[in-house]
């Protein structure tokens, strides 16, 4: 029988975050304990040792798993294993998933994050300073509105929401200031889940405190009577924002079951951001290690997309390789067959199914980036399905390995590791990352790229309200922002039913969003929840603890 993943995490003996830290270089002054096995770095530390990221992607998510982050762990441990001086950067995982239909998000068996319990919950407290700060905004704006609406602001046109960390489809549309005079100006209003709002995603991309707080003064938050935006600068309370971020800002240092150094920080969603950990996170990073190991959200048509236009470019540094997970089960889904199925052998399915595999490889082959496939290893994938995706990525000159690291952790990865170092050294280590647009193109000529270039779109087809709102980001300045693209995860195209490799269909572009702060215009496909619901038997009902010890999470 199998031990779950909170069972082998609670066994290992986690080293004292002071040990992990002197391995990094850093000493005492650097560090703000959260106990003995978290902490907080200060990132202006006297150390740079311009460390290489690789990033982890994948093909596109099925019910079946790709274990995404479970490689990212593991590919850090086996660099660890070879002598290599190497670190995770992980996001925070939100409350709300965890407690409805993931119960868990910080890798699994032998490559996790641990404290998982700790990572799992409430952390450092990150997201509910994210969650307070979003909310104050809230309660100063409907307090403006109250006190006589100074700016002339149009209570039909704010756009700014509340938000909560948990799973909660009751509070998607509300109705606020009922009750009469003295208790605020009614009005319809909603919530998002706290990784959805426009703060998460600032300040995951912010790289200092004075750049948070211009970020913060820049976020669009009301339309005026005469349809100009109103931002929380105009509210003049971006100070205080920093002042309850200020902490928040700073990365988390934890460790993984092999003791790598691991930095968990932030965690936008990557269907409605940019779905990464945060800039200060990876760059601290590449100033204490050789080698960053990072990941990206969903498939690379939305995390790595993502990552590679917006993150990389907002940071400053350029990638050096990627890593492209892929499972044989969720492969044989996109070849059609039923998840109930999957213990089957099925090559047939497999050989329809890689199709998705090819174009997430083709995808990565735009940015002009060295990669490397790892097929993620169940325990139910029969040597005659190996082998077929073995032989399929050596016919087409696809570097590839696979990896056994749930079972074996870090020693799972090692030729992994060894064959992306490999493809780091490709061009003589020359770096050949290049954008797939620039900022200069217009937002229609980003969005088509994208569509066309990554999802393998005949073309982009936008609805009048959108064609309007185009109109509005270019006389707002708006239109040399990066593009977000909000997507279903589950296909390459709008369409979540339409798996592996689409063709013939365009995207249909129904709404664009200013994200001024963060620095992007997120552009709507299809329906994308920012308040997800829960399952109708949620995780949370199998957790407790028992004997002082975390059950349920998984």
């Amino acid at each position: 029988m199998f031990k779950s993943d909170l069972e082998i995490a609670q066994e290992v003996e986690m080293k004292p975050i002071k040990e992990i830290a002197k391995k990094l270089g850093l000493k005492e002054e650097n560090l703000e304990f959260y106990g003995n096995y978290k902490a907080k770095i200060n990132p202006n530390v006297d150390i740079n040792k311009n460390g290489k990221v690789i990033l982890v992607t994948a093909i596109n998510p099925t019910p079946a798993g790709e274990g995404k982050t479970t490689c990212t762990v593991g590919l850090g441990q086996a660099l660890g294993k070879l002598g290599k001086d190497s670190i995770i950067a992980l996001r925070e995982p939100s409350f709300g998933p965890v407690m409805g239909i993931k119960g868990g998000a910080a890798g699994g068996g032998y490559s996790q994050v641990v404290p998982m319990e700790d990572l799992n919950l409430h952390f450092t407290g990150d997201i509910h300073a994210i969650t307070t700060a979003n909310n104050a905004v809230s309660a100063l704006l409907d307090n403006h509105l109250q006190q006589g609406n100074e700016l002339n602001i149009d209570s039909r046109r704010i756009v700014w929401k509340r938000c909560l960390d948990m799973n909660d489809r009751a509070l998607r549309f509300v109705t606020i200031g009922l009750g009469g005079p003295t208790n605020g100006v009614p009005r319809a209003d909603g919530f998002n889940i706290t990784v959805a709002s426009e703060i998460m995603a600032g300040l995951c991309l912010s790289t200092d405190l004075e750049d948070l707080k211009g970020r913060l003064r820049r976020m669009v938050i009301a339309y005026t009577y005469d349809r100009q935006p109103v931002t929380i600068g105009d509210l003049k309370c971006e100070g205080a924002l920093v002042l309850i971020l200020r902490d928040a800002l700073k990365p988390n240092l934890v460790q993984t079951l092999e003791h790598t150094p691991a930095l968990v920080h932030g965690g936008p969603f990557a269907n409605i951001a940019h779905g990464c950990n945060s800039a200060i996170a990876t760059n601290l990073g590449r100033k204490l290690a050789d080698y960053v190991v990072t990941e990206a959200g969903f498939g690379a048509d939305l995390g790595a997309e993502k990552f590679l236009n917006i993150k990389a470019r907002y940071a400053g540094f350029k990638p050096s390789a990627v890593v492209i997970v892929a499972t044989i089960r969720a492969l044989k889904m996109h070849g059609g067959m039923d998840k109930k199925e999957l213990t089957t052998e099925n090559v047939d399915a497999l050989k329809v199914g890689i199709e998705n595999l090819a174009k997430h490889i083709d995808s990565i082959q735009q940015f002009k980036l060295p990669y490397a496939v790892a097929i993620n290893k169940f325990i139910t994938d029969s040597d005659a399905e190996v082998k077929f995706i073995e032989d399929w990525c050596k016919e087409n000159n696809h570097p590839v390995e696979l990896v056994e690291v749930w079972a074996k952790g870090g020693e799972g990865a090692v030729n992994l590791a060894k064959n992306i170092l490999k493809q780091i050294e490709t061009n003589d280590g020359v770096n050949t990352f290049e954008h797939l647009y620039s900022l200069d193109m217009s937002l229609e000529e980003k969005i088509e790229r994208i569509a066309t270039k990554i999802y393998g779109a005949d073309g982009v087809d936008f609805t009048g309200r959108a064609k309007t709102q185009l109109k509005t980001m270019k006389k707002n300045g708006w239109d040399n922002l990066a593009v977000c693209m909000a997507k279903t995860q589950s296909s390459l195209s709008d369409d979540p039913k339409l798996l592996g490799r689409p063709t013939g269909f365009r995207i249909t572009v129904r709404e664009l969003r200013p994200s001024v702060g963060a620095g992007f215009i997120v552009v709507l496909t299809g329906d994308v929840m920012t308040m997800p619901g829960l399952p109708k038997k949620p995780a949370a009902m199998r957790m407790d603890v028992v004997n002082g010890k975390a059950e349920g999470l998984f």
